[in-house]
């Protein structure tokens, strides 16, 4: 495979009605905003909010959130105009399907098993999924399959999930590097748990890939789910046309003040990163001496893949009379008998194994 970044065009990639959109112009995205301003343009109500305590809610956020950005473009060492983000990655993807597939016409290519949230917004948007699945056992990237893909006409978009959910292992980096060099399209990686990995972030090398959008977030490795902020990292160029068809206040000013906040606390988050990577090794440990166990694949995330030899769904309703919810990922493609588990306190994964424990000496009884 061969391909020259002389002849990627981003431009014609992109639909023609988003071409001629007239973006919203909201009232704070001319100005530079000072707190000592007297603001009268967005209809805001200047009495304040009916809060008891002093804030500023009652005024709309900052709809470019320059001063997170600026937080993330120091701790991930990304320019400012790389940075894109969303009310969750699930904005993200949503945006690069109303960017870049035409309904009806275009296709994008996903591997199953992967993130679910790929396919059914394809489907939203009315493109054909083209599904290409992972390689068995070793869940890795089937070239000789892609290969055939990349170069037909419709073939827009590709979303490559590493390290991969369900299944927690880090796709192969130069089958990675292979597909982004050879697509004259748009490849969306997901590296949501790329923290919890010994693998470096592709975002190194953003400058290299004009058709690379990475998805990251704040919602695994930072603990911030409940506050839903997606990462794009991208060229200035991709960035600028989400920047263009997003909603005007996509993320609120709690969430923008929240995340700051959290990104300070690099030492604390480094500490929980190491506690769950310890917990992970522990899980790992304790359910492989499971006799009911059949595998529990490697991980590089927050969750490990646990093949069960009798059915994984018969321990998944077991666990749920235990109040315990794991996730029963056996009617996906090749995660056949298969549960996810997140990994969780040492408390509450002692506990699992426990219960796991009683549930197979049942079964050997």
């Amino acid at each position: 495979m061969s391909y020259h970044y002389s002849n990627f065009d981003l431009f014609s990639l992109i639909r023609d009605n988003i071409i001629h959109v007239d973006p919203y112009t909201s009232a704070r995205k001319e100005h530079k905003i000072e707190k000592e301003h007297i603001f009268l343009d967005a209809n805001e109500n200047a009495f304040g909010s009916t809060l008891s305590v002093a804030n500023s809610y009652h005024r709309y956020p900052d709809p470019f959130q320059t001063s997170l950005k600026k937080k993330i473009s120091e701790i991930k060492n990304i320019p400012v105009h790389n940075i894109f983000l969303g009310n969750g990655s699930d904005e993200i993807i949503d945006l690069v399907y109303r960017i870049f597939s035409r309904p009806g016409i275009d296709h994008s290519i996903i591997f199953p098993p992967t993130y679910d949230m790929y396919e059914v917004s394809g489907k939203i948007h009315g493109a054909n999924v083209v599904k290409i699945p992972l390689t068995e056992e070793k869940y890795q990237l089937n070239m000789n399959k892609i290969e055939n893909f990349l170069q037909k006409k419709n073939s827009k978009i590709i979303f490559i999930c590493s390290p991969n959910n369900p299944t927690g292992n880090d796709l192969n980096k130069k089958d990675i590097e292979t597909i982004i060099k050879n697509f004259n399209g748009i490849i969306v990686l997901d590296e949501a748990y790329i923290d919890f990995s010994n693998e470096t972030s592709f975002s190194e090398k953003i400058h290299k890939y004009p058709n690379l959008v990475i998805m990251q977030t704040l919602s695994k490795s930072w603990g911030l789910a409940g506050i839903r902020i997606g990462i794009g990292i991208a060229s200035k160029s991709i960035i600028k046309w989400m920047n263009k068809i997003k909603y005007p206040y996509n993320i609120n000013m709690i969430s923008q003040e929240i995340a700051i906040k959290a990104l300070e606390n690099k030492d604390l988050f480094f500490y929980h990163l190491n506690r769950l990577i310890s917990e992970r090794k522990y899980m790992e440990t304790h359910l492989n001496n499971i006799s009911i166990v059949e595998k529990v694949y490697p991980s590089s995330t927050n969750f490990l893949l646990v093949k069960i030899k009798f059915s994984s769904k018969h321990l998944y309703h077991y666990l749920m009379h235990q109040k315990i919810f794991v996730r029963d990922r056996s009617n996906i493609h090749l995660c056949h008998d298969c549960l996810r588990i997140t990994i969780g306190t040492h408390k509450e994964n002692q506990f699992l194994i426990k219960q796991i424990q009683s549930y197979s000496h049942s079964k050997n009884a």
